[in-house]
């Protein structure tokens, strides 16, 4: 839905714990926000101690007044549902709500996010907490809207091992696949002797000796996903009942991988996103020279591609960043202070990419918890850190916040990324390194991407990316087969190689795309770190794999190594297919395919990309030298421009 009450252009906004800080402070920070060009205030994410501290014992005096204490200010509230941290009360009396770690420990109270949503005596409790925060607040005058829970699956707790879970488990697949002998033949359980004669013989994938049968762990995947959309959905349900006219969204945190996104946003508006770049740089596998590099400003790739992810979830939709790093984190392995500029860049890029709101973490430093060194746009103190000077000083506010289509498509679907990262074959390679490795090739040459189900309607777009299709069955197959007449495709490594079970097609990958595709594997080389193969010349590492050709033409052989001779790119008619696991061979070839469709590029330094929206040409600066580009564009550094 659209809200009237959503700003027309581009608006900044902050997280709010007024809870943490003394109540006649409230008024002086509602006008500090306001003055400092804030709009938004998303409050309460974790208050459901103070709000309900005994059971149907309800405290809502203090929320009420901090509400006010905005509204009198002029701001807009969103409004959150509490679940993310259960009360005390509630594990006390019900720690079957808690879930399990995959090595079968409970995971207890004293942080956030300690609960299971395959537990139904929690399920219960958050449709009750969600009823009784949606009817006090739904339809509070400056509450335009409402986020549900916080970050799911954060903290690896997407896959829960509990006895509930099991449980839950056990029911979902008695329903999906109805007898046993059927799930026998689609898990391929002949192997290792792992045919199942009763429901209750079946366990989750993380008790064996060895790894687990990888349709199971599939299927269980499918079942937690499955338990967090049902979560979301029930609580978007209540609120939109008794707040009508308000906007519904979630926040998500960078990649997680544990649930489909696409289908968990069904339920939303529009999603957001907690956007922590240094955080991204930390946790990422670029190698240590490019983490040094950035580590103080983060790598615009790692984050543009979560915004350009999150923003496909709803077919191009404008999203939020609901939490923006404002200054130093606390939670990385290290933590370096980012320069001054950062939180501007940070801003300028997430509205080029797509976002209308950008909404800071937190106001104000905590004094308490375990994010005490955790930046905030005010210190301690109360006197504005750097990332709040530079608030103070953003002329962003008020630009347009339109929609924008790229002419480029990189498809994209979770299952595939279970599959994929459930059997990697060789310890570099993963499901998100490989969407990078196409994703980063295809910035570096200046083009605007969106992301998209495997599964989306494509109509538009010149060329489709398929990084990593590791699940693709023939319904699946003959969509892709649709758009090769109207746009070219390009294929990477892995392309089709398992069917909707996670097994091995009996003729083989690409099993259902070889038509398409015009050839069928040969053989895979893992490489180990330290180890490369070349083709044309063109390094590859950590993957590379030959094919046989069945109607295409080889455009590329491998220089060297056991697959030397063999075709490592493939062509057939407007459809490439990849096998090299290669940095600047993806691009030499990308950059061919875009200049067969007339879309211009250009050579951009890493670390400086150029992304478009509403008729303007932005560009970013992630580096910390000055810049300038192949046109003579000079770029200061930890800078944007907006042409």
């Amino acid at each position: 839905m659209t809200d009237s009450r959503r700003e027309d252009g581009f608006a900044l906004g902050v997280c709010y714990y007024p809870e943490q800080w003394p109540r006649e402070q409230w008024a002086e920070d509602a006008r500090r926000m306001r003055e400092l060009g804030l709009r938004y205030v998303r409050v309460a994410e974790f208050a459901w101690a103070l709000i309900e501290p005994r059971q149907q014992e309800w405290d809502w005096g203090w929320l009420d007044e901090a509400i006010d204490t905005l509204s009198e200010a002029g701001l807009l509230v969103v409004m959150s549902t509490p679940t993310a941290a259960p009360p005390a009360w509630l594990v006390q009396q019900h720690p079957e709500i808690l879930p399990a770690g995959s090595d079968g420990r409970i995971r207890g109270f004293g942080a956030r996010r300690h609960y299971d949503t395959a537990s139904r005596v929690f399920r219960e409790h958050s449709r009750r907490i969600t009823r009784a925060v949606a009817r006090r607040y739904g339809q509070h005058p400056s509450v335009v809207g409402w986020q549900l829970d916080n970050e799911m699956a954060d903290h690896d707790t997407g896959l829960s091992y509990s006895d509930a879970s099991l449980a839950g488990f056990r029911r979902w697949l008695s329903e999906r696949y109805e007898t046993l002998p059927i799930l026998n033949e689609v898990w391929g359980t002949v192997f290792w002797s792992q045919g199942y004669t009763d429901w209750e013989q079946i366990q989750l994938p993380n008790v064996g000796v060895d790894e687990p049968n990888p349709s199971l762990a599939l299927d269980f995947q499918r079942y937690r996903s499955d338990t967090i959309v049902e979560f979301l959905a029930e609580q978007a349900a209540i609120v939109r009942e008794l707040s009508p006219g308000r906007w519904i969204t979630h926040n998500v945190m960078r990649l997680t991988p544990d649930f489909d996104h696409y289908r968990a946003s069904e339920c939303l508006d529009f999603v957001s996103w907690d956007s922590y770049p240094t955080g991204a740089v930390a946790y990422s596998d670029l190698d240590l020279a490019d983490r040094l590099r950035f580590a103080r400003t983060g790598h615009p790739d790692l984050t543009g591609f979560n915004h350009d992810l999150y923003r496909g979830l709803k077919d191009g939709r404008s999203f939020w960043v609901m939490e923006q790093q404002a200054g130093q984190i606390n939670w990385a392995p290290s933590n370096p202070l980012p320069p001054a500029g950062a939180v501007a860049l940070w801003t300028a890029h997430a509205w080029a990419h797509g976002a209308s709101v950008v909404s800071y973490f937190r106001w104000r430093a905590g004094l308490f918890g375990q994010e005490q060194m955790h930046s905030g746009l005010l210190r301690h103190d109360g006197t504005l850190d750097r990332g709040g000077a530079e608030v103070a000083e953003m002329s962003l506010p008020g630009l347009p916040v339109s929609e924008h289509r790229a002419p480029v498509v990189l498809l994209h679907d979770y299952e595939s990324l279970w599959a994929f990262d459930r059997q990697r074959h060789t310890a570099g390679a993963s499901y998100w390194g490989q969407m990078l490795l196409f994703y980063r090739a295809l910035r570096s040459l200046g083009v605007d991407v969106d992301i998209r189900h495997v599964d989306a309607d494509l109509a538009g777009y010149q060329l489709i990316v398929v990084p990593a299709l590791v699940l693709c069955d023939t319904g699946r197959a003959q969509r892709l087969a649709r758009w090769a007449g109207d746009a070219r495709l390009v294929f990477g490594p892995r392309a089709g190689s398992r069917d909707e079970s996670g097994r091995a097609w009996p003729d083989g990958q690409p099993g259902q795309l070889a038509g398409l595709l015009g050839c069928r594997l040969l053989n895979i080389d893992g490489l180990p770190p330290g180890m490369a193969v070349h083709v044309a010349g063109h390094e590859t590492t950590i993957w590379a794999e030959s094919y046989r050709l069945a109607g295409g033409e080889a455009v590329a052989r491998y220089d060297d190594g056991p697959l030397t001779g063999d075709a490592a790119v493939v062509r057939n008619g407007p459809v490439a297919t990849i096998g090299a696991w290669s940095a600047t061979l993806i691009r030499s070839l990308l950059r061919d395919e875009l200049a067969g469709l007339d879309i211009a590029t250009r050579d951009l330094p890493d670390g400086v990309r150029v992304t478009r929206r509403a008729g303007r040409a932005v560009l970013t600066n992630f580096t910390e030298a000055p810049v300038a580009l192949d046109d003579g564009t000079p770029l200061a550094p930890v800078s944007y421009r907006i042409d």
